[in-house]
């Protein structure tokens, strides 16, 4: 499917979202004409929303604010394929669950005449605006795009407002394990804390000690390029290397590393915990 053809989609989402600087009044009177009651029980989640999650809290202050004022702004949808008499939600899913919430047995509804790939724009575009989307829900919701309609990096980048490169780089984050994915959708770690982690075998185990100490995104990066060069310094080691390391460790009774370079100029650094163990080791250099 072809993501070209946005120029209808985006003049109607400018007046959905209720942008104040449209100034086509032909075609907000279009998007009124549209406007209609249906019942509630008449709707349903729309497959395409990327949305998961929803802030208990801040559907409780919504249910609250519809008992008191109603639904102001129609929830947009679309005429179910297999039943045209029913309707499934494009944008406005947490406004349907706030009403049946509050009691309501209608709502006002936006009818419009949308194909799937552009009903999965609307729902991202929509939620993506209010910042509603977590960070994996976002990225999940450009993987459709990319894979069910066959949009590019591009293509989506344009369609959402947003660089290329954040677009990729949240595409990414869908590389790292579950359970950073879960920090992640609860909110305890940020994309900035998160990305670093992308293509580390320890990912997991650092996220946990990221969280536990509340490391900021800047701290995050240092820890992971130390932790990345200390991988590197491991792996480099020549197997004779450490096993000369292993045996002066057993002999020693201490933690021993041996830093080898390419020109088989190095250093042995040898740990001790204590004044005791100092004055082992002190001994041991200065015995003749």
């Amino acid at each position: 499917m072809s993501p070209i053809k946005k120029k209808g989609l985006g003049r109607g989402l400018s007046a959905l979202f209720g942008d104040s600087t449209s100034k086509n009044d032909k075609e907000k009177q279009q998007i009124k004409q549209e406007i209609a009651k249906v019942f509630i029980s008449d709707l349903s989640r729309n497959p395409y929303q990327p949305r998961e999650f929803f802030n208990e809290i801040k559907m409780e202050e919504l249910s609250n604010s519809i008992k008191k004022n109603g639904v102001i702004q129609p929830i947009a949808v679309r005429r179910k394929k297999t039943d045209p008499d029913k309707f499934e939600i494009i944008a406005g899913e947490r406004r349907w669950l706030a009403a049946q919430k509050a009691g309501l047995h209608e709502i006002p509804v936006t009818i419009l005449d949308l194909n799937d790939a552009e009903s999965l724009e609307v729902a991202i575009v929509e939620n993506i605006q209010r910042d509603d989307l977590n960070p994996v829900e976002e990225a999940r919701g450009y993987k459709r795009l990319a894979d069910e309609f066959k949009y590019d990096h591009e293509s989506i980048s344009k369609l959402m407002s947003k660089s290329r490169s954040h677009i990729s780089n949240t595409l990414r984050l869908l590389t790292l394990p579950k359970d950073v994915l879960a920090m992640l959708e609860e909110g305890s770690l940020s994309s900035g804390q998160a990305r670093p982690l992308i293509g580390m075998i320890n990912a997991s185990s650092i996220a946990e000690e990221i969280v536990a100490k509340n490391y900021s995104a800047r701290k995050v990066e240092y820890l992971v390029k130390s932790k990345k060069n200390t991988f590197t310094e491991k792996k480099s080691l020549d197997t004779n290397i450490l096993k000369a390391q292993e045996r002066i460790e057993k002999k020693l009774g201490l933690k021993v590393n041996i830093t080898n370079k390419k020109n088989n100029s190095g250093k042995i650094t040898i740990e001790y915990k204590d004044l005791d163990q100092f004055q082992l080791l002190s001994d041991l250099l200065t015995k003749r």
